[in-house]
């Protein structure tokens, strides 16, 4: 893979949120690659990192947060260090974000139509320079985006709030703001959040259609591997503010070589286990203030060992992937 190839890297991002019993380190040390074109999905528990890490790629943690370290290159400029002037200009036009509820993230006292021209005001460049000339521009760009992510009858409905429309419109409608200004990098933070299964299946489909049809790049958050499976490339799996494991998504699956990634595939239920009780991983995640430099999944593992009370990095675990589990370098010794 050249440098050319790489949309986004990240590098040792630690972001850390100051509270009164001390430092809470939501991101440890994370590295992240997205390649020009390709769906990465990053998986994991709640509380594990993966919204803090992409809204720190994003430049929203804001305080009692902050980054305490590392580097973000998207499109080869560094993002770390930039002004907030120069950080809007990016955000929104280059990479997008959807968040996990459409209804409290779209504006209720807004129309569609609005939040739709607000977005294409800030950030789209083609349209013309003033007057009613931007005006009609706007409005025929935004039916042309709500007809993209499936909304009928587009024309009528830029009038309309969102409270006026289904959970599974109102997902369509912040992927459409989200598009609007041609990212070249689509963040969709948990899209099927609080979705039927019929709509969060339709949801997934319209992203990876626009994927292949603008050839932007996409991370699919999401704490379900099912999801993942069928819509994702590669495919990382965080844990307590870092990374396990990563790889191509189809040999994850098939040969997770982290304990965690097993517990994750044990817990989805089958139509092959009816009647069989779902396995869940015991225990809860450690407090992320003060972490002993053991592997933070020691006390849930099944397959725990003494060599595990230290430091473990992540390590090569087969072509194109890594895994952060100290029986790795034990089978390679053996």
């Amino acid at each position: 893979m050249s440098q050319n190839d790489i949309l986004l890297e990240v590098e040792d991002l630690r972001t850390v949120f100051d509270t009164s019993e001390g430092a809470v380190r939501a991101v440890d040390g994370v590295d992240v690659t997205v390649r020009r074109g390709e769906c990465l999905g990053v998986v994991g528990e709640s509380g594990s990192g993966k919204s803090v890490t992409f809204s720190s790629v994003m430049g929203l943690v804001r305080a009692p947060g902050r980054i305490a370290g590392g580097r973000i290159r998207f499109d080869g400029r560094d993002l770390i260090g930039l002004g907030p002037r120069d950080m809007r200009a990016i955000r929104g036009r280059d990479i997008s974000m959807t968040m996990q509820d459409a209804l409290t993230a779209l504006n209720p006292a807004l129309t569609v139509g609005e939040q739709l021209a607000e977005m294409l005001n800030a950030h789209d460049e083609d349209l013309p320079a003033r007057g009613g000339a931007r005006r009609r521009a706007i409005r025929e760009k935004s039916v042309e985006m709500l007809r993209l992510v499936g909304i009928p009858s587009p024309d009528s409905r830029l009038g309309q709030y969102p409270h006026e429309f289904s959970g599974g419109m109102r997902q369509r409608i912040m992927i459409a703001i989200a598009l609007a200004p041609g990212p070249k990098l689509l963040i969709a933070d948990e899209p099927t959040t609080a979705l039927d299964v019929t709509i969060q299946a339709q949801v997934l489909e319209l992203i990876s259609d626009i994927r292949a049809r603008l050839g932007m790049s996409v991370v699919l958050i999401t704490h379900d591997l099912g999801v993942v499976a069928e819509h994702c490339d590669r495919v990382m799996v965080m844990y307590a503010g870092q990374v396990v494991e990563e790889g191509a998504t189809v040999d994850v699956i098939a040969n997770p070589r982290h304990p965690y990634t097993r517990g994750l595939l044990a817990s989805i239920p089958r139509l092959s286990m009816r009647g069989q009780p779902i396995r869940p991983i015991e225990g809860q995640v450690p407090n992320l203030v003060g972490l002993p430099p053991q592997c933070r999944f020691y006390s849930r593992c099944p397959e725990r060992m003494d060599s595990c009370l230290q430091t473990v990095a992540m390590r090569p675990a087969g072509p194109g992937r890594r895994a952060r589990c100290i029986a790795i370098a034990e089978e390679a010794v053996a």
